[in-house]
């Protein structure tokens, strides 16, 4: 009989588990409900894998994420694992087919959303397979008071009454006590095995500073850990504009967002595992799947937006037990921007109810219609259309996605299709009368063959590496041969798909769940300011910070976090700083950068002098950002 040990290593070449993974393993072997709290780069899929391939019949997984589930499937896949997911969008005789192929081709994994679960048809046929085990992925999200609260979670317990012999296993990674007892009471865990690893990271030194000067800052932490660091940023602007920074000041970067082309983001992730690149700037899209276990420095630009994002993001540093820093780089205008950015844009139940309306005459959809209808999604151009703000909206949509009334996947697709109306001597005669045409035409007409016959799908970029051109171009070309009336061209732009998950019913729709609206709106507000209180409290320990947030009360100091670190150090006295600040600007001008690098003393203290002189009106800021006397 095959043991979990011999499948980690067919399946995943290791030849040991990771701290609690056998013993979850083993728990669920034995038929028993689990609940599992394993910290970022756990292993928590293995916890579920392992026993699933060595019962017999098919595991249900339930997560939230289309993008997480697709990714897992694809890794099974490759093992030669049979594995499916039923994300949105799929028609209903495709559902139905692929359901059949779950019943009866001895597939081992059904990844599910939860709204998927709620379908007569779903629930039909799942009483038909032979279930060895339910895993619930991102088991928070059943929590109201959880990080991504979503109410289609609260019905996963229907999978009790379906089979209720089935033992369930919860996994997240992360959950307050709270959380935790409401999950268990929410999934209807059976006397639950409990398995929670501590989230204490001996290794990992949470540092926050205060600067002035971001960019500079940057260098010097890079210069100082060097190695691979990953820069979480807020949007993708900054992405891009950081990551030519340090390309300028001479570090290997690129950058990483949801706007990036799917096969230039798997070419960017790759170099930066190959270590072609050191620092990868990114969005918080940059996460899931993230096993690279060098990672020196964890660097975020801006304040995340709660303590679990924070805590998820940060972990990913020093996971080869290496000693590794978490920098949270702030400044005076931060707290600020973080309550405008994230507090003041939360939506209300009307601007929901509004956004909505608007959504379904945006895409024509009739009253009692659109259940299961997909949508390509420009954003802009939708908030433009009807001037709405960008981040009220923004989170609007979110609300309405993890309400289940829509589901909005973020993502950057360029749609062109063309279909050659004219006949081919037509089109012949037309580009010998406009030769500077002729070469991307035909480019076209050899690369497909069906293009007279009906609406055929082109990849542009293709067509230009074809004729040494740019994509610009070949666009330009379709249009004047549009123009013409020679072909028909579509070209669409979207950064989203939209799926709408129930018929459009206006405030009947958004009534039935404002319960919902206002909690996660509450939810989301206290978690703001549980971060805001994070990064202003430079007296605890970070690491004890953290934990006790977590739940775990009784921690130690870490000794390696910026706050403990300033503690270590001698008290240097305040009045020689401010004496050394002014012999300095008494022989020139100086930026703060100038002055901290002469200063023998912590930035943080130099920095809160120079604040302290020039509300003192001892010294001032000129036009070009340089400090002087006054």
């Amino acid at each position: 009989m095959t043991t979990p040990i011999q499948l980690l290593q067919e399946n995943w070449n290791h030849n040991s588990f990771r701290p609690l993974q056998e013993e979850i393993i083993n728990a669920v072997i034995e038929n028993n409900d689990t609940f599992t709290l394993l910290p970022t780069g756990g292993g928590k899929s293995i916890c579920f894998q392992i026993p699933a391939l060595l019962k017999p019949g098919i595991c249900i997984v339930i997560s939230p994420l289309i993008a997480l589930m697709q990714d897992q499937v694809q890794h099974l896949q490759q093992k030669g694992i049979k594995a499916i997911a039923l994300t949105s969008g799929i028609k209903y005789s495709e559902l139905d087919t692929l359901l059949d192929n779950c019943i009866y081709g001895n597939y081992k994994f059904l990844y599910l959303s939860p709204e998927r679960l709620q379908q007569d048809l779903v629930k039909e046929r799942l009483k038909r397979m032979n279930i060895n085990l339910i895993a619930v992925d991102e088991a928070h999200c059943i929590s109201q008071w959880g990080n991504d609260f979503r109410p289609s979670y609260k019905k996963i317990k229907i999978l009790r009454e379906i089979k209720p012999a089935v033992p369930i296993i919860a996994l997240t990674a992360s959950a307050t006590p709270e959380v935790v007892d409401d999950i268990i009471k929410e999934l209807d865990l059976f006397q639950p095995k409990i398995f929670q690893q501590s989230f204490f990271r001996g290794n990992l030194g949470y540092m926050v500073y205060h600067t002035l000067d971001k960019n500079d800052k940057l260098i010097r932490i890079l210069k100082r850990y060097q190695g691979s660091s990953i820069i979480y940023v807020r949007n993708r602007k900054s992405a891009l504009e950081i990551s030519e920074f340090l390309n300028a000041s001479g570090y290997a970067a690129t950058y990483y967002h949801g706007g990036v082309d799917a096969k230039e983001k798997t070419k960017r992730f790759q170099q930066w595992l190959a270590e072609e690149v050191s620092v990868m700037v990114a969005t918080n899209a940059f996460g899931m799947g993230i096993d690279k276990a060098n990672v020196k420095t964890i660097i975020h630009y801006n304040i995340p937006e709660s303590m679990e994002s924070y805590f998820q993001e940060a972990g990913r540093a020093g996971r080869n037990g290496e000693t590794s820093y978490a920098f949270l780089l702030k400044n005076e205008n931060d707290i600020l921007r973080v309550q405008n950015q994230f507090i003041k844009v939360l939506p209300d139940v009307d601007f929901v109810k509004l956004v909505y309306r608007k959504l379904s005459n945006y895409f024509r959809i009739s009253y009692g219609e659109g259940e299961q209808s997909v949508h390509g999604f420009n954003f802009n151009s939708f908030c433009k259309t009807y001037n709405l703000n960008t981040l009220m909206t923004y989170n609007a949509l979110q609300f309405l996605d993890r309400c289940s009334v829509i589901n909005f996947t973020q993502r950057f697709t360029k749609k062109s299709a063309i279909h050659i109306t004219s006949t081919g001597n037509h089109l012949l005669v037309y580009l010998e009368q406009n030769p500077h045409l002729e070469l991307i035409t035909k480019a076209i007409l050899r690369t497909y063959g069906g293009v007279f016959d009906e609406e055929v799908k082109v990849n542009l970029s293709l067509i230009a590496s074809k004729v040494n051109t740019t994509e610009a171009n070949v666009i330009e070309v379709l249009k004047k041969l549009q123009d013409a009336e020679l072909l028909e061209f579509q070209h669409k732009l979207t950064d989203a798909d939209i799926v709408f998950l129930v018929p459009r019913e206006d405030d009947h729709t958004i009534n039935r769940v404002k319960p919902y609206i206002k909690e996660l709106r509450s939810s989301k507000a206290n978690k703001v300011k549980s971060m805001i209180r994070f990064v202003q409290n430079e007296s605890i320990c970070r690491s004890r910070q953290l934990l006790a947030y977590f739940g775990e009360k009784d921690s130690k100091d870490c000794g390696i976090c910026s706050v403990c670190i300033a503690n270590k150090k001698i008290t240097i006295d305040p009045k020689e700083i401010r004496n050394n600040i002014v012999n300095l600007l008494q022989e020139r001008q100086l930026s703060s950068r100038d002055i901290l690098t002469q200063l023998r003393c912590p930035e943080e203290a130099a920095l809160e002098i120079l604040r302290e002189l020039n509300e003192h009106n001892i010294i001032k800021i000129d036009p070009h950002n340089n400090y002087q006397l006054v």
